[in-house]
C-alpha cells in the first residue's frame, strides 16, 4: 500500500511510469512497426537537424569559453563563501565516470582503426592523425560542453537561486507557477530520455562484458548472460546508489581512475612512448586548429552526409541525450565551485584525459597493423576490439580480465548516478532524496533493462537496443530545442547576477 501511496502523490512519477509502461507494451505487441517508426524519425531528425547539432555544439564551446575567461566566471555555483562540495580528484573522477563510462572501453581501439581505415577527411596529413583527430572530436569539447551547459545552468538555478533539483528549475523564470504543465513536460522528458539512455548504455556494456567473456573462453554464450549481467550491475548500482555520494558512488568512480590510469600506463609503457607523444601533440594541434570548419562540416572538412548520419549526427544526439541526467549529477557534485573552474574541470581535463587514452590505444593497433602487413578486420568488432588487442601483450588473461572488472565498475558509476538523479527529480528535487525513492528507481529500471533485453531476441531480425539508441536521437531534439532557450535564460541571470 506504501508503494500506491508513493504514486499517488507524485504526479511526475506516476506519469512518467505510465508512459514508460505504455511504450514497452506498444514495443512489444508491435515490435517491426515501432522499429520502423523510430528508424524513419531518427533519420529525419538526423537530415533535418544535423546542421542544427553541429552548430549547437560549437557555439556550445565557444560560450563556455568564453563565459569562462569573463568576470561571470569569478561567480560561484552556491553561495559566495560556499566551500567545494568534495575534493579535486574524487570530484574529477566522479564526473569523468558518469559522463564517459565505458564508452572509452568500448571504442578504444575499433574508433581510431576505423577511422584509419576509413578516412573522413582528406587534408593532405597521415591517415592516423586524421583518425585521431577526428576521434578528439567526437569524444572531445563538444561532447562536454553539452554537459557543462546543463551543469552549470542548473547548477546556478538550484545553488544560487534556491530552485528545485530539476531541469524544469532554468526555465521558471517563464512560469513562476509550481506544477506548470510545461515544466512538468521538461522533467517527464529528461526522465524518459535518461531511462532509454541508461538501457542502451547498460546494454551495449553487458554486451561487450559477454564478449571480452566469449573471447576469454574461447566460447558463444547465449544472450541469458547479458541478463545476468544486467542484473548483477543493477544491483551494485543500487547498493552503491543508497550508499549515498561520498560512500558509494564518490569510492567507485575513484577506483575507476585508478584502474583507468594503470591500464593506459601498461599499454603506454610497452608502446613507442615517443611516437604516442607525438602523435598525441599533433592530432591535439590539428584538432585545435581545424575545430571549427569540423565542428560546421565545410569545404574539404566535410566528411559527407553519409558518415555524418553514421557517426557525428548520432554521436552529438547521444551526448545531448545525456546531457540532463550527466548535467545534473556533475552540478550536484559541483556546488561550491566557481563557474570558471567548474569549465575548465569539465571541458578541458575529461577531453585532455580521453585524447591520451585513444591515443595511446590508437597509435599502437596502427603499429600492430603495420607488423602484420595487411588488416582483415581484426578490430572490427566494436565488443571484442579491445580484448583483440591485449593478446598482443603479456598477462593477456588478467589484463582482459581487469578490463571485464572495469567495464563493469563503470557501468555501475553510469547506473547509480542515474539512480541518484532519478531519485533527485521525483523526491520533489531533494539534494539528498529518500533511499525508498532510490530503491524505487533502481529495481525500475533492473526490470526494464531486462525487459528490452529480452524483448530484443523475441523476434528474428529486432534488436532493441539499437532502436534505443535510436530513440535518443528523437528525444534529443526537444532537449537540443529547449537548450537554447535555457542557454538565454541563463545568461539573463548571469547578466542580472549583480542585481541580487
Amino acid at each position: 500500500m506504501k508503494i500506491f501511496n508513493i504514486f499517488k502523490k507524485n504526479k511526475l512519477l506516476s506519469i512518467s511510469l505510465g508512459l514508460l509502461l505504455l511504450f514497452s507494451l506498444f514495443l512489444y505487441i508491435k515490435t517491426i512497426e515501432t522499429y520502423a517508426l523510430i528508424e524513419s524519425l531518427s533519420i529525419w531528425v538526423r537530415n533535418y537537424f544535423g546542421s542544427f547539432y553541429l552548430y549547437l555544439g560549437l557555439g556550445c564551446v565557444l560560450l563556455l569559453l568564453a563565459i569562462a575567461i569573463s568576470p561571470w566566471g569569478t561567480y560561484k555555483l552556491g553561495h559566495a563563501n560556499e566551500k567545494p562540495a568534495f575534493k579535486r580528484l574524487p570530484w574529477i573522477a566522479m564526473l569523468y565516470s558518469a559522463g564517459m563510462g565505458s564508452g572509452i572501453l568500448l571504442r578504444a581501439v575499433q574508433e581510431p582503426v576505423f577511422m584509419q581505415q576509413n578516412p573522413p577527411l582528406s587534408t593532405g596529413i597521415s591517415s592516423e592523425v586524421i583518425a585521431l583527430e577526428f576521434t578528439f572530436y567526437q569524444w572531445g569539447f563538444t561532447a562536454w560542453a553539452f554537459y557543462a551547459v546543463f551543469a552549470l545552468a542548473i547548477g546556478y538555478a538550484v545553488f544560487h537561486k534556491n530552485k528545485t533539483v530539476a531541469t524544469s528549475s532554468t526555465f521558471s523564470l517563464l512560469f513562476q507557477k509550481e506544477g506548470n504543465g510545461f515544466l512538468t513536460g521538461i522533467d517527464i522528458l529528461t526522465i524518459l530520455t535518461t531511462i532509454f539512455g541508461l538501457v542502451a548504455a547498460l546494454g551495449l556494456g553487458a554486451s561487450q562484458i559477454k564478449g571480452g567473456l566469449d573471447h576469454l573462453f574461447k566460447a558463444d554464450f547465449s544472450y541469458q548472460l547479458i541478463i545476468i549481467l544486467v542484473i548483477a550491475i543493477g544491483v551494485l548500482a543500487l547498493l552503491s546508489a543508497l550508499s549515498g555520494v561520498e560512500k558509494g558512488i564518490k569510492r567507485i568512480s575513484t577506483m575507476n581512475i585508478y584502474i583507468t590510469v594503470a591500464l593506459l600506463l601498461f599499454v603506454f609503457l610497452q608502446s613507442d612512448m615517443l611516437l604516442i607523444i607525438e602523435q598525441l601533440a599533433t592530432g591535439i594541434y590539428r584538432y585545435i586548429i581545424d575545430f571549427i570548419p569540423m565542428s560546421l562540416a565545410i569545404g574539404k572538412f566535410d566528411p559527407g552526409i553519409e558518415f555524418l548520419t553514421d557517426w557525428t549526427y548520432y554521436y552529438w544526439a547521444f551526448w545531448l541525450a545525456w546531457a540532463p541526467f550527466t548535467g545534473m549529477f556533475i552540478a550536484r557534485i559541483s556546488k561550491g565551485r566557481t563557474i570558471r573552474e567548474t569549465i575548465i574541470a569539465v571541458l578541458l581535463i575529461p577531453s585532455l584525459g580521453s585524447f591520451f587514452w585513444f591515443t595511446t590505444f590508437g597509435q599502437s593497433a596502427f603499429d600492430m597493423i603495420s607488423e602484420w602487413g595487411s588488416y582483415s578486420g581484426e578490430f572490427d568488432n566494436v565488443f571484442t576490439s579491445i580484448f583483440v588487442f591485449f593478446e598482443a601483450y603479456p598477462l593477456t588473461s588478467i589484463i582482459n580480465s581487469i578490463v571485464i572488472l572495469l567495464l563493469v565498475s563503470f557501468l555501475v558509476t553510469s547506473v547509480d548516478s542515474a539512480i541518484y538523479v532519478l531519485s533527485m527529480f521525483t523526491d520533489k528535487g531533494s539534494q539528498n532524496p529518500n533511499k525508498k525513492q532510490r530503491l524505487l528507481w533502481g529495481i525500475i529500471l533492473i526490470i526494464f533493462s531486462v525487459g528490452i533485453v529480452l524483448l530484443g531476441h523475441a523476434k528474428e531480425d529486432s534488436n532493441v537496443l539499437i532502436a534505443m539508441q535510436k530513440l535518443l536521437i528523437i528525444t534529443s531534439l526537444p532537449l537540443s530545442l529547449l537548450m537554447v532557450l535555457m542557454i538565454g535564460l541563463w545568461l539573463r541571470d548571469l547578466v542580472n547576477h549583480k542585481k541580487e
